[in-house]
This record gives structure tokens, C-alpha cells and sequence, in this order.
């Protein structure tokens, strides 16, 4: 089997990507990695939300699919990295896209202190996982 042509997996990569942040508990999942230093079990991830353990799981699994997570085995325990390198390549990248000429290369945050502009986006503030009707009485 060949290998796709870089134009393809790229395209591939910021489907996966741009996929898997489009889910509201994705993205807190996320920001609370990133916020509790980038590490921490899926049960520690877990019990910062309030739905069901299969739930929980089953987003852990598209974050990992789309690469923005890794996760390491220990016996029962697994522990969740964030891969801050492959959201900002990504997702980076393709916002890069539409800065004023010349500017693809640069970072948002340089773009921003070179054109006297601010970030039109806040950091948000992390957000807790709601039980969804599905998940109401269930417990994982």
C-alpha cells in the first residue's frame, strides 16, 4: 500500500482534529489537562465531570484517535497526556490560513503585537460536563 500524499493526510489530520474539538466536552476535557498540568488519570479526569463513566471514555477515545491525547498504560490505571504540539500544528496551521499576507507563518499571538490587534477570542473559563439525558441515573 502507498502512502498518502502529504495533501491528503493533512486534510485527514485537521478532519481528526477539528472533529474531535467540535464536542463542548471534548474541548473541557482538554482544558482541564491543560489547566492540571497536561497529566492525570482517566479516573482524576472523570471525576471532574458529571456524567457517566462510558461517556467520559468514549470522548477520552476520540481526543486519543485524533492525536491530541496520549495515553500510557500502568496495569489498570491509564494516564491521559495532552499533546499540545499536535492542536497548535493543526488546528494552528490551518487558523494561520487566514492572517493577512504574509503573516501564514507567524503565530496568532505575534500577528496580534505586529497589527496593534487584540485576540478576539478570551480563554474560556473551564467548564463542568453536564449529565445528558441518556446518561441521567446511570453510573459508570
Amino acid at each position: 500500500m502507498s502512502p498518502k500524499p502529504k495533501g491528503l493526510a493533512d486534510l485527514e489530520a485537521l478532519e481528526k482534529v477539528f472533529a474531535a474539538l467540535a464536542h463542548t466536552s471534548r474541548r473541557s476535557i482538554l482544558l482541564v489537562l491543560h489547566v492540571r498540568g497536561g497529566s492525570m488519570t482517566s479516573r482524576e479526569i472523570a471525576e471532574r465531570f458529571d456524567c457517566a463513566w462510558p461517556t467520559v471514555t468514549r470522548h477520552l477515545g476520540v481526543l486519543e484517535d485524533a492525536g491530541l491525547v496520549h495515553v500510557e498504560r500502568r496495569g489498570r490505571e491509564r494516564r491521559y497526556t495532552l499533546d499540545t504540539g499536535r492542536l497548535v500544528g493543526v488546528a494552528g496551521g490551518w487558523l494561520r490560513r487566514f492572517g493577512p499576507p504574509g503573516d501564514a507563518g507567524r503565530r496568532p499571538e505575534q500577528v496580534a503585537r505586529a497589527t496593534g490587534s487584540t485576540p478576539a477570542v478570551q480563554a474560556p473559563q473551564v467548564p463542568t460536563l453536564q449529565r445528558g439525558a441518556r446518561d441521567r441515573g446511570r453510573r459508570g
